[in-house]
């Protein structure tokens, strides 16, 4: 009913409406786009919630927000589902079925879940825009992106390079490094293998190389070591094999020198040290390959020992092994020692389908960590095999197809990320983010160490990348529009994808008569969701001013994983282009786990259906347990389907009750009465009525609390708050004021009216984070306004229903009075709810039940002022009475005090543990022999002398009351944890307190039988009672 009624007429862009007729200022939000391949999860659910909250918020707070959805379209997540789908496993298998068809299949499964998407967007209550959504697909947005791109160009910020890079050999591209660190694995297992590698001309010398990807052996052109580092030449007791390796590495070939028991005079019986020489000594010496793949290579000076810093003794053997092909620092020391040249191809065996080439006979057509096995019996066949183990280590896997990375040389676009990087970091410093520590630790570290940011893929279902080049690369031109392309290739497009765009050539201005040609790559579809602030506007080809009114974003909100992904893109385009930072605020969440810890998977079925938990339990449930837990300060979240059902029996019935009690009063109360009930503020303003007073501070303080910590959009201390109130007024409001509340009085309506104001500002509070049973509650609390369709006559009736008020979510939220705050009742009623639990307490201790009234109540106050003591005891003790069914309470004043509390004093050990040493034990049993009034007068003259030493009791000593009583045959009490209230009660019963206890008890049963029963509230019943 609710959905159709925000759906009947267009709710979200009535508010939008309402919001341009009064000139509200403009509230600018960013929706990251998700990819509508795969159905909405709880992460999903849980980031949605979030974004839903915040501009719920905003647009009840007098601004206009616009929420446009967003749909990633390009990339791996499309591509390799199709891939999956047409069982393609090689790059080549789609240039035979043609570019044109492969991206007509990827563009049919882009949308295939909008529709539920959609629904359960929508059922989950988020107010977004899906008939006004951004496409990274659409021409627009791409052209967008090619403006971008071609900005960074112009700046210089963009180059083409040949580097080692993170590479998805299920995909078949290459990853950027942020992509690399969103799917590490603990515990990965790989094998490790030590290999000796034959000195020239000294063959019966070896050097040692230890590896745990021996895949790349076959690759291996040289061997690095350390400069500085030792090494020692050493034979094997048992085999008499000669070995070269770092000292501090003898323990890789002899793990039993790790163990304790292994002493250092045992050497001998391993091995004997022939000869030590630091690792620049080894520089240059030649060694006999592991496999002949490239010995005929024109030219090459391979197999050579090369020496660098970066090699360590923390494992391994200290030499390490060289593949230029595969190894970041590989690739440089190569390059540096002429093993291979910068720019000329790399001897590489390895397709980009992570298969062997013709080029590795053994091993051809093998994957190559399935070759691992076969590698190593080669490699103990021929004697080159002298260790072999298992490892379990942390290894990055491509975050879409879940496939172990390879790291692999290929030629890429990258960005200068590195030269903008303190302009990044200063950004940073310009924005908020919900938990403050993910910005501050988190992503500025990510910030701090960030590397070039490789921003092609050689794909094929992506924005294609805007240059033209030559053949020989040295002509380039980068296009930034539609309409620049047309002006230098005669072609006008209204498609930018590949099969469009790959056949327009370009004539050169520098060689006439020759033409320029698109390259291969397309972007990463990073790239494309941070270009979404401009792309989205179709900026800067439409939309110009209003975007530079809107940038930079008021907030955005996305998972804990995006530090390294959209929070990271954005800030990197958004610093390149303008210097500035992309948007203002940002509100992180954790993960979503499955109730054991570990990460929800669809083929464990280790978490419950998120549709069926929103039917069974409602989606406000379902919201209000998300973002009341440790997830929205970006900590992890065990999901507990008992902890939705936690948020319905603690949150929303209790609640539900409340607003019930007051309908069926109201109605009761109009037929008792004989007037209809018209809500007034007036009344509500002039009760005198302690507890419809506290109500009222409480209720504006509660305002004052939301609106104070919503502007600093911490989620995460609103939600205790308000759940903390809705058990106040329904647990203490109303029961204490039920029979109050039953009246036909005039005191029975001005409670009624503070009830109603109340529910009216808490049902309009609580508005955007829970915003189904919101307008449930309101739909029927606006019944009892004078003006039931549209209470425009300037709210008199209360002021949040000025104006358009069909729905709760028209209304602007209630702002605080700042003339119904009051400290003193607010204070004064903590100190009745505390009197009320110690109470409860004490009769616990005496096992007394509450049916059973008792004589009389101590109450003793020693730290409470003299306004609140006054308000307790002329306006508040009767509450108290009724409530712990006491016929008497007497508050004692600090002049009996002592009969009944003592102060228990002990020195604060660690600010007087130096400062008395010996003395300690002379001033602690001083301490403990003051009296109460001793202590009492120390603790307010600040200072006392006690065995000879000045002690300051205000920073020195710890003090609290105590019951003076305990062991009283009597009196049964009960202390505060914070020692400002003790209570004690009379447990003497006499026939008077056991006759009243009995007549409660049968009023109880007539009460449970007459609802057994089903009577209505005026129904007449006759009762028997037999002793």
């Amino acid at each position: 009913d609710v959905c159709k009624l925000w759906s009947g007429p267009d709710l979200m862009h009535t508010q939008n409406a309402l919001a341009q007729e009064r000139g509200d200022k403009e509230y600018t939000f960013y929706d990251g786009p998700p990819f509508a391949t795969g159905l909405p999860h709880y992460g999903h659910i849980l980031a949605g919630t979030i974004k839903d909250t915040v501009t719920r918020f905003a647009a009840q707070t007098g601004h206009y927000v616009e929420r446009r959805a967003g749909w990633d379209c390009h990339g791996l997540p499309v591509e390799y589902e199709i891939d999956q789908k047409l069982k393609i496993t090689r790059r080549e298998q789609v240039l035979e079925m043609g570019i044109e068809n492969y991206n007509k299949e990827c563009r049919s499964i882009v949308q295939r879940y909008s529709k539920e998407w959609e629904t359960t967007v929508t059922r989950l209550g988020r107010w977004i825009d899906f008939k006004n959504d951004y496409k990274t697909m659409n021409p627009e947005f791409m052209e967008s992106v090619w403006w971008v791109f071609k900005q960074l160009h112009e700046k210089g910020l963009v180059y083409q390079g040949y580097k080692v890079m993170p590479f998805s050999t299920a995909c078949g591209t290459p990853l950027s490094n942020f992509e690399a660190g969103l799917n590490y694995k603990e515990d990965t297992p790989d094998p490790a293998v030590v290999v000796s590698f034959p000195i020239v001309g000294d063959e019966e010398v070896s050097l040692l190389a230890w590896t745990t990807t021996p895949w790349t052996l076959p690759s291996n052109l040289a061997l690095c070591v350390h400069p500085e580092m030792e090494y020692v030449k050493v034979k094997d007791v048992k085999t008499s094999a000669i070995w070269v390796l770092a000292k501090t590495r003898l323990s890789q070939v002899y793990p039993i020198m790790n163990t304790k028991k292994f002493k250092k005079e045992q050497e001998k019986e391993l091995f004997e040290v022939m000869e030590s020489y630091k690792g620049a000594d080894l520089v240059g010496k030649k060694y006999k390959p592991l496999f002949s793949y490239y010995e005929t290579d024109p030219g090459q000076t391979y197999w050579r020992i090369l020496s660098d810093t970066y090699v360590t003794d923390d494992s391994g053997t200290g030499i390490v092994h060289q593949a230029p092909a595969f190894g970041e620092d590989d690739y440089r020391v190569c390059i540096k020692a002429g093993i291979i040249i910068k720019g000329e191809e790399i001897p590489c065996p390895v397709d980009c389908n992570g298969i062997y080439t013709d080029k590795c006979e053994d091993f051809k057509g093998q994957y190559v960590k399935d070759a691992d096995e076969g590698i190593c019996e080669m490699l103990k066949k021929n004697g080159r095999l002298v260790q072999k183990a298992i490892i379990k280590h942390s290894y990055p896997f491509c975050w879409r197809s879940d496939t172990p990375l390879i790291y692999k040389a290929v030629p890429s676009w990258f960005v200068r990320v590195e030269e903008i990087k303190e302009k990044l970091l200063a950004n940073n410093e310009q924005t908020n983010w919900v938990p403050s520590h993910v910005k501050d630790v988190r992503f500025k570290n990510w910030l701090r160490d960030a590397r070039d940011w490789a921003v092609s893929r050689n794909r094929f279902w992506g924005t294609p990348i805007p240059v033209w080049a030559s053949e020989d690369m040295e002509e380039m031109v980068c296009i930034g529009s539609i309409e620049e392309l047309y002006e230098l290739s005669g072609v006008r497009v209204t498609d930018l994808h590949r099969e469009t765009i790959d056949s327009i050539e370009i004539p050169s201005k520098k060689n006439p008569g020759t033409v320029l040609k698109r390259i291969d790559e397309v972007f990463d579809c990073w790239f494309e969701s941070g270009s979404m602030p401009y792309a989205q506007k179709h900026y800067p080809f439409e939309n110009e001013g209003k975007f530079q009114d809107q940038f930079p974003a008021d907030f955005i909100a996305e998972g804990l994983d995006q530090t390294r992904g959209w929070f990271y893109t954005l800030m990197v385009l958004s610093t390149a282009l303008f210097d500035k930072p992309p948007f203002k605020n940002v509100i992180v969440n954790g993960l979503v786990l499955a109730s054991d810890g570990k990460k929800m998977s669809k083929r464990l079925k280790n978490y419950p259906d998120p549709t069926l938990v929103i039917n069974k339990y409602g989606a406000d449930a379902l919201r209000m347990y998300l973002i009341n837990s440790p997830v929205v300060r970006a900590e992890p979240l065990k999901f507990s389907e008992e902890g939705v059902l936690g948020v319905v029996k603690d949150v929303f019935l209790p609640w539900f009750n409340a607003f019930r009690f007051l309908m069926q009063n109201v109605t009761r109360w109009e037929g008792e009465a004989g007037k209809t009930f018209v809500p007034s503020l007036d009344k509500v303003r002039s009760s005198s009525n302690s507890i419809d007073v506290w109500l009222g501070a409480r209720t504006q303080g509660l305002i004052k609390f939301v609106h104070n910590e919503m502007k600093h959009y911490r989620l995460y201390t609103v939600m205790p708050e308000l759940v903390s109130f809705i058990t106040e007024l329904t647990n203490w409001y109303v029961r204490l004021n039920r029979d109050r509340l039953k009246g036909a009085d005039e005191d029975a309506e001005r409670g009624l009216q503070v009830l109603y104001d109340t529910l009216l500002d808490v049902t309009v509070m609580l508005a955007p984070f829970a915003p189904f049973i919101s307008e449930y509650f309101y739909q029927h609390l606006r019944k009892l306004q004078p003006s039931y369709k549209d209470a425009a006559t300037g709210g008199r009736s209360n002021p949040v229903m000025a104006g358009k008020s069909d729905s709760v979510h028209l209304l602007q939220l209630p702002s605080y009075d700042e003339t119904r705050l009051n400290d003193t009742a607010v204070a004064g009623f903590k100190v009745l709810q505390k009197i009320i639990k110690l109470g409860r307490d004490a009769r616990e201790k005496r096992l007394i039940s509450v049916k059973m009234p008792i004589k009389s109540m101590v109450v003793i106050l020693p730290l409470a002022s003299d306004e609140i003591v006054a308000n307790l005891t002329t306006k508040l003790s009767e509450y108290i009475k009724t409530e712990l069914n006491s016929w008497d309470i007497k508050f004692v004043g600090r002049a009996e005090e002592a009969d009944w509390v003592k102060i228990s004093l002990l020195p604060d050990l660690k600010k007087l543990g130096k400062k008395l040493g010996k003395k300690m034990s002379g001033v602690k049993k001083g301490l403990v022999a003051m009296t109460h009034e001793e202590a009492k007068q120390a603790i307010e003259s600040g200072s006392a002398e006690i065995d000879g030493v000045s002690i300051d009791f205000k920073t020195e000593v710890l003090s609290k009351y105590t019951y003076a009583k305990e062991g009283d045959a009597r009196w049964e009490g009960a202390v505060h944890s914070d020692g400002d209230v003790v209570v004690a009660i009379d447990t003497q019963e006499d026939p008077e307190l056991i006759a009243s206890g009995k007549c409660r008890e049968i009023i109880t049963n007539i009460q449970k039988l007459r609802k057994t029963a089903g009577l209505e509230m005026g129904d007449k019943v006759e009762a028997f009672y037999e002793e």
